[in-house]
């Protein structure tokens, strides 16, 4: 009981939800279904009763959590190192280099999160034991089934021999449980029906011809994207076209898809994180499991597949306590049959003009956790050598390889110039800003 303040505390939580409440309640069962919507916290909802599980005597790998994003991958992990429990925790993705993971494992987590490709590949090269691991998370199952990993974490869950608890989370109803996960009469706690956050959503139309709908998105993102807003696409090439116009029209944002490279993948969402950018025009891809900041505004360039897509997009804003507003493009012959009532129609400006740039941008540093670099030795340098007063220092993130920083966009040219011939940890280190 002691570890779980101590974790809230660190995590800079003062109550848990009904959901968490329960999730911790039900620690002693063996096979626990946890049903909850986008965004209701059930990240913590497994962490938390996982906490009182782990023997700090046990040197090898005694909790596996398998998700089917890296993005979720990273996420979990952040939020286990936060909450300071001393056990060591990796996560494990395509992308991420193998040697690397080869060497964390040379000393074993006790929890090892990771996708379902990657982790499978590590347990066919037998580079950790699994006779340890005795609890199993299966997260975000119902998007692990539709990105088709069933055969991948059949294989894996197979080569646990000594479970004794198995958790699945869905942010969708689970009819039926794939038998290659073991789970037998289960205790469910489903939450779905407890949508705390839908009365703080509005719904929104704009319509529009077909032939002025580009121009329309930019008209609609001047006006309300003082605030973080996300542009929905259902595919990455509109992705791509919708980023082309923006940039033509010197409107900052990020992009986020399927087809990106890692690197860039992170880098995108670091700086959205970090309020270097407030527009993120993506696929469905950023409708669940990431970590990004509380949105206001979701516009729907696109009409998703079906309403369950729809029901997700929408789960990004609202979120717990907070309001949002959700805005449909449609043009005049489009209803959608997931509406129960047609939105209020929204005005858009005929001559828009561009939002201000944000408060922040990101510094790039070439160095993280291989280097032993933290985040007071990046504090320490920025204040320092860099000049730069404590409230023009944002979000710090260390990588694996790299870490950004957020800085006031006005300081960062002065202080890119203090701080590029400097030293971290008596090691010169490229430092510039990340374009």
């Amino acid at each position: 009981m002691q570890m779980l303040k101590q974790a809230l505390r660190n995590l800079k939580i003062n109550a848990l939800n009904e959901m968490q409440q329960a999730a911790i309640h039900a620690a002693d069962k063996e096979n626990l279904i946890l049903l909850s919507p986008t965004g209701s916290g059930k990240t913590l909802g497994f962490l938390l009763p996982l906490l009182s599980s782990l023997n700090a005597d046990i040197p090898t790998v005694q909790a596996m959590i398998i998700v089917p994003s890296r993005e979720l991958a990273l996420q979990i992990e952040q939020v286990f190192r936060t909450m300071g429990s001393g056990f060591k925790v990796n996560c494990f993705y395509g992308g991420h280099p193998v040697p690397v993971e080869i060497n964390n494992l040379s000393q074993p987590p006790a929890v090892l999160i990771g996708t379902p490709g990657r982790l499978a590949h590590h347990l066919r090269r037998k580079t950790f034991d699994t006779a340890t691991v005795s609890t199993l998370v299966l997260d975000e199952f119902d998007k692990a089934l539709e990105f088709g990993f069933q055969e991948d974490m059949a294989y894996i869950i197979r080569q646990l021999p000594n479970l004794k608890k198995r958790v699945l989370t869905s942010a969708s109803p689970m009819d039926d449980i794939p038998p290659f996960t073991g789970i037998t009469k289960p205790t469910t706690l489903n939450y779905l029906a407890h949508q705390a956050s839908a009365p703080n959503l509005t719904q929104k139309v704009v319509i529009t011809e077909a032939a002025d709908k580009l121009d329309t998105l930019f008209a609609l993102i001047c006006k309300v994207s003082t605030a973080p807003t996300l542009v929905f696409c259902n595919h990455r090439e509109a992705v791509e076209r919708i980023s082309g116009l923006l940039w033509d029209r010197r409107l900052v944002h990020g992009i986020f898809h399927g087809g990106m490279e890692q690197d860039d993948r992170e880098r995108t969402l670091l700086k959205f994180r970090n309020g270097s950018h407030r527009i993120l025009v993506t696929t469905d891809l950023a409708s669940r499991g990431l970590d990004i900041p509380e949105i206001e505004h979701i516009i729907h360039y696109q009409l998703p597949h079906n309403e369950d897509a729809f029901l997700h997009r929408n789960g990004r804003t609202a979120r717990m306590h907070a309001t949002g507003t959700s805005y449909l493009l449609l043009t005049p012959d489009e209803n959608p049959g997931y509406l129960t009532e047609f939105p209020e129609k929204e005005a858009i400006p005929e001559n828009p003009a561009l939002p201000p740039p944000t408060n922040w941008a990101t510094l790039y540093i070439a160095a993280g956790k291989k280097e032993k670099i933290n985040k007071v030795d990046i504090v320490g340098l920025l204040l320092k050598k860099g000049q730069l007063a404590k409230e023009d220092l944002g979000l710090i993130e260390v990588l694996d390889s790299s870490a950004y920083a957020a800085v006031n966009r006005g300081q960062i040219e002065r202080v890119a110039q203090l701080v590029r011939n400097e030293k971290i940890k008596g090691k010169k280190i490229k430092i510039e800003i990340s374009r």
